[in-house]
């Protein structure tokens, strides 16, 4: 081999290893772009596939409903199973050791009952209460104190359930003396009477009566006469499936959950 061929061959490398160092480092930051667009497209669905138990306030029926068609979808292998009750039931079926996930209730004193038993819990939604009658307000029902009319047959939740406690705490804070027809164990049961006719008014949460608006109608109560219901989500200690149980209550908080439960009339935390 010629001096001259040795140059040539030389050159020649040093000029295909000059090419390449460019092409590497595009070859790297694209890897490195890529990398970090799976990982924000991994974060919204970084959850670990699970079949998860969510115990839920009955009030929260139809929005969950909705909420967990639109978390599998995000989440795909990931299975939510609701069982919705007055917010005391759920409490007692933790307090007995019911096997589930995550606990939502209507209120936040049920939920400190059973805070040894669950992480921190988070405020996801509001709520506020309404009177609800039937299609078309026949009895002409207009405020709070018309409940008293001992001629209408009202329906009220338990004293013991969330919804029947707020409705105690407006009604006293009026004076107003109502003595219902029945007690109901949970606030859509009082929804049903009303909905059947069994009952002329109740007391329901405004998206209890919005559920149902072809079927009661909603008498407004003013802000200074109403209760705020505040609805604590939170992990259940004893969940077997605690990292994708703590997603779903933090997924409860983020714009996409928050724009589910404010669309069916749940108020911001």
């Amino acid at each position: 081999m010629t001096l001259t061929s040795t140059r040539r061959r030389t050159a020649a490398a040093v000029l295909t290893a000059a090419l390449l160092v460019p092409l590497a480092a595009c070859g790297n930051d694209d890897t490195k772009k890529d990398t970090g667009g799976s990982t924000a497209s991994g974060s919204a669905s970084a959850a670990p596939a699970a079949n998860l138990t969510v115990l839920a306030a009955a009030s929260l029926t139809d929005v969950f409903e909705t909420a967990g068609a639109a978390y599998e979808k995000a989440h795909p292998g990931t299975k939510l199973t609701f069982s919705f009750a007055g917010s005391q039931e759920l409490v007692a079926q933790v307090s007995q050791g019911s096997p589930a996930d995550v606990l939502v209730t209507a209120d936040t004193k049920s939920m400190d009952k059973v805070k040894a038993d669950t992480t921190t819990p988070a405020i996801i939604a509001t709520n506020r209460l309404v009177i609800a009658t039937g299609e078309g307000n026949p009895f002409k029902v207009d405020a709070l104190k018309d409940l008293a009319d001992t001629k209408l047959k009202v329906v009220l939740a338990a004293p013991e359930v969330p919804a029947g406690k707020y409705s105690k705490q407006i009604l006293d804070k009026q004076s107003i003396a109502v003595k219902p027809v029945s007690q109901e164990p949970n606030v859509r049961a009082v929804l049903s009477k009303v909905e059947l006719g069994e009952a002329d008014a109740g007391l329901v949460y405004k998206t209890d009566a919005a559920s149902a608006a072809d079927k009661v109608d909603a008498v407004e109560i003013p802000d200074d006469q109403n209760a705020v219901a505040k609805y604590p989500a939170a992990t259940l200690k004893d969940s077997k499936n605690a990292e994708a149980a703590e997603a779903f209550v933090v997924w409860l908080s983020s714009p996409e959950g928050q724009k589910i439960l404010q669309d069916a009339g749940f108020q911001k935390p």
